[in-house]
């Protein structure tokens, strides 16, 4: 089943293996280098992955998550992400860059308070201090970065683009009531509230980018915590992004991160992924585990999900596949 192709939107995929976005810390002052387009071109060309998911871009420096991060906060990051488009595809895989705002993980070059849903430290950056609560222009002028972002993906060549809000970023921030603890109408009150800045987010982008283009998001489901957001949450919500126009889920962990406490098994999220599924007909993408070829035909084989993400296997061996 791994070799089956799938249909995203208007995108063909040759197969349902996916590398999902990992940092890597290749680039330099936000920028594409030699270094990381070898990196991808390799596991493009040995490991032929049907998509690969770029590691999360920034959209604002303010959102910048680490120095090493990869930009596409401004239109001087069109020319090297072309270049580094253009390698994937001619290594035969498709790509998908993925958009992101840190919030209260932020560690931007100019150090300052950074913004997330409420004034709630971050669960997995507590030592970068307390937040300040957004306000309703500051989400307006983020929504039009993320959308700006979206169009250079486009013109740099991109076949999509995926929204982060997973693993304590922003927009998993309004997600999440363990630091969403807004009254207004983005707050937790109704889970059309926890998502209005994700709806609003999507809306932007496909204006942009066009009926077209594949919009894919990447939601950090579960936070596994108490008073966190659960599986049950992750359902209802991508519900929501179907109807959106959402042309990819891609689940993942919330305030825990991209693991699972006490569960090292392959697939560790195919609880909440197999949940969603069969709430939505968009595609689904679950990661987490992953190890060997048999982990991913087994997941597929028992509906966990419609794409599988190899993430640190890939990660450490771009000869992955052959080695599988």
């Amino acid at each position: 089943m791994l070799q089956n192709a799938i249909q995203i939107g208007s995108l063909t995929l040759k197969n349902r293996l996916v590398m999902p976005p990992m940092a890597t810390g290749k680039s330099y002052n936000g920028r594409v280098t030699e270094d990381l387009i070898a990196y991808y071109r390799d596991r493009a060309q040995f490991s032929a992955p049907g998509l690969i998911i770029l590691e999360h871009a920034f959209i604002t420096p303010a959102g910048r998550a680490s120095a090493g991060q990869l930009s596409i906060a401004d239109d001087g990051c069109i020319a090297g992400l072309t270049e580094l488009v253009e390698a994937i595809h001619q290594a035969g895989s498709a790509v998908i860059a993925q958009l992101n705002h840190a919030g209260s993980g932020a560690e931007p070059e100019t150090p300052g308070v950074n913004l997330s849903a409420s004034a709630v430290p971050s669960p997995r950056k507590a030592e970068l201090g307390t937040p300040r609560e957004m306000t309703a222009e500051e989400i307006h002028e983020t929504v039009a970065a993320f959308a700006r972002a979206a169009e250079r993906a486009v013109k740099a060549g991109c076949d999509g683009v995926e929204i982060h809000s997973a693993h304590s970023y922003l927009l998993n921030q309004f997600y999440s009531p363990l630091t969403n603890h807004r009254t207004d109408e983005y707050g937790v009150q109704t889970m059309e509230n926890r998502l209005r800045f994700h709806l609003e987010t999507i809306a932007a982008v496909r204006k942009v980018v066009g009926p077209a283009v594949p919009i894919a998001l990447r939601l950090g489901g579960a936070d596994y915590l108490p008073g966190g957001s659960t599986e049950e949450d992750a359902v209802e919500a991508c519900r929501l992004f179907e109807a959106a126009g959402v042309d990819l889920i891609d689940l993942s962990g919330g305030m825990c991160g991209y693991v699972r406490p006490e569960h090292p098994e392959p697939g560790y999220f195919a609880t909440m992924s197999e949940k969603v599924k069969a709430a939505v007909h968009t595609p689904v993408l679950v990661t987490g585990g992953v190890k060997t070829i048999a982990d991913a035909e087994a997941l597929l084989a028992a509906d966990k999900a419609d794409l599988i993400g190899v993430g640190r296997a890939l990660y450490r061996d771009a000869h992955w596949l052959e080695n599988a």
